[in-house]
């Protein structure tokens, strides 16, 4: 868990530290099949909401790198879970060329350019992600509201090259090293993963820009 001091009522799950860093809150860093427990201890002093927040990847062909999008709901398998209505439509209505709309929840990076199309036309999700389901079956498990707000990192016709396929650090930092000698081991990569990195700018500025929107309370309801 990564915890970042300022808000104690809102809790943000991310799935990079840069992201945590960005909430500005108390943030969890998703952790794989830890991220429960660690939310679990993020709320136990009392909190008023979570928010999954950070990046996430395009399904629809119509997302670009750097738009935003809001949950209408988080699948996960043959589950569904909903966001606080009033609070999506909060998030929806100041974040600036916001969708809302279903997001799939994944154990693991959507890659292939080719499997991306085939979810949004199986599922209906406009994006993907592998945090918010934890913070959607915590919330619910509390009776806390809950909302997910993400932006589009890599488009549905993008694929991710391998270097952006590695493990993360401990705290959801990016191993540079490694991608490195991912790098040097596959230089044919390097056009898909600059490509990348151009989205990935696009979308931190995005992510900087929305989140100065959301104002110190992240735009939760009161209780």
């Amino acid at each position: 868990m990564s915890v970042v001091a300022g808000l104690d009522c809102i809790v943000a799950v991310t799935g990079l530290a840069f992201e945590a860093r960005l909430a500005g809150c108390v943030a969890v860093v998703s952790d794989g099949v830890r991220t429960p427990a660690l939310l679990q201890k993020a709320i136990s002093s009392g909190v008023r909401g979570i928010l999954s927040f950070g990046v996430c990847g395009g399904l629809s062909p119509h997302l670009a790198p750097g738009q935003w999008v809001v949950a209408s709901s988080i699948l996960l398998g043959e589950e569904a879970h909903f966001p606080h209505q009033q609070w999506s439509q909060r998030l929806s209505a100041m974040l600036p060329r916001s969708i809302q709309g279903p997001i799939l929840a994944v154990e693991q990076l959507v890659s292939s350019a080719k499997h991306k199309p085939e979810l949004y036309a199986r599922t209906g999700a406009i994006a993907v992600d592998m945090e918010s389901h934890f913070a959607a079956k915590v919330a619910a498990a509390h009776n806390l509201p809950f909302a997910s707000c993400r932006v589009v990192i890599d488009p549905a016709h993008r694929r991710l090259p391998p270097a952006a396929l590695l493990n993360l650090r401990p705290g959801g930092a990016i191993d540079l090293r490694a991608v490195v000698q991912s790098v040097i081991r596959r230089p044919g990569q390097l056009p898909d993963l600059l490509r990348l990195a151009i989205d990935a700018f696009r979308a931190q500025s995005a992510l900087r820009r929305g989140r100065a929107l959301l104002g110190p309370t992240l735009l939760v309801p009161e209780a």
